[in-house]
């Protein structure tokens, strides 16, 4: 991501749909394996601008961390009150990954060349027990002018997101698509986006906040998967979407016996 895309985000996040939908489903499944509490340490792995820590700052202790000076820049300015981090996950910060109940890492994945690699490297650093959940996009078909404005390298299906954790120590508590309601539509705009050669919103991305109204109800479509994602994650991890824009993955690293007794089978 560039500056322009950065700046984009630090506008608009506390108001457009999108951002505000992921946030009501990263907040439900969160809250489902973690009460509140200010002594829980959350590592917001790829930051971007901050809005994400700072929401999840209000009932856990967080930091986050950025490769991109801009994006730590944008996020020290707005939540100077937040521990930002200018650097690399997890060499840069690895004390704190060490203590982390939880390991956020909300669409990152699709800007790593070396994905499978970056996972081995995360989990490694991560004490046992502790919870990783990371969303990506999905579904290649939907690649666009928006993707190549944001720099990304792909968008994933099942067995590509799925493989970059395999045979690693944690367990799947969780496997779904999100944003599923709203694919035909999005489906439909990327379709058209192509065929114009450009994104719909500014600095080549699809993020222009529509209106009001409309605004509300998008948010609510989306953030209204939290429920049924909620649902799967008690029922243990059965998926209740099998299509959409985005991929989400809920894992726990597993205990160091636990480890062991895989590694010698």
């Amino acid at each position: 991501m560039q500056f322009a895309q950065f700046s984009v985000h630090a506008e608009i996040e506390e108001k457009h749909w999108w951002f505000l939908g992921r946030r009501a489903i990263v907040a439900a499944l969160i809250g489902e394996i973690l009460p509140a509490s200010k002594r829980t340490l959350i590592v917001d792995v790829g930051c971007g601008t901050g809005g994400m820590t700072h929401f999840l700052s209000q009932r856990y202790s967080c930091i986050g961390v950025d490769p991109s000076a801009d994006a730590i820049t944008f996020a020290k300015t707005r939540f100077p009150e937040l521990r930002f981090i200018q650097g690399n996950a997890p060499d840069d910060v690895r004390g704190m990954m060490e203590k982390a109940d939880l390991v956020l890492l909300q669409d990152v994945l699709e800007h790593v060349e070396h994905d499978r690699l970056f996972i081995e490297n995360l989990i490694a650093s991560m004490k046992p027990g502790a919870f990783f959940l990371t969303i990506a996009p999905a579904d290649p078909s939907l690649w666009g002018p928006h993707d190549a404005g944001f720099e990304h390298f792909r968008r994933y299906e099942d067995a590509t997101f799925r493989a970059l954790w395999s045979g690693l120590p944690v367990r799947e508590l969780l496997i779904s698509h999100c944003n599923s309601r709203l694919h035909p539509l999005v489906r439909f705009l990327r379709t058209v986006s192509r065929w114009r050669g450009a994104a719909w919103g500014p600095a080549s991305t699809d993020l222009a906040t529509p209106a009001a109204p409309l605004n509300a109800m998008l948010r609510s479509i989306f953030g209204g998967e939290a429920g049924p994602l909620l649902r799967a994650l008690r029922r243990g991890g059965r998926t209740p979407y099998r299509r959409g824009v985005s991929l989400l993955a809920l894992l726990q690293t597993l205990p160091v016996r636990q480890r062991r007794n895989e590694s010698e089978n």
